[in-house]
């Protein structure tokens, strides 16, 4: 998937995937969602951003971590197993 609106340069925020080249880093922005911010209230956090930002820096994170597996804690896997039937 191509991505307009973020960029990842070595001498930016240490290569951090930022919005727009702006020093508002992908992962800032996902944040913010995560917390129950609405696009508004992001926006007048960020008045540099634009509503397409915040879409592609979700669509962005949401590659970010497609397909990688990641690993639960004995205890979480414990909890799954039973609801699950396992034993």
């Amino acid at each position: 998937m191509d991505y307009e609106r973020i960029t990842v340069k070595a001498e930016q925020m240490g290569g951090v995937p930022c919005v727009r080249g702006l020093r508002i880093p992908v992962a800032t922005v996902v944040e913010m969602v995560a917390e129950g911010m609405s696009v508004g209230e992001i926006m007048k956090a960020y008045p540099d951003l634009e509503r397409a930002d915040i879409s592609e820096a979700l669509r962005y994170a949401a590659e970010a971590v497609r397909e990688r597996e990641i690993p639960l804690l004995a205890g979480e896997q414990a909890s799954r197993s039973r609801v699950d039937g396992a034993v």
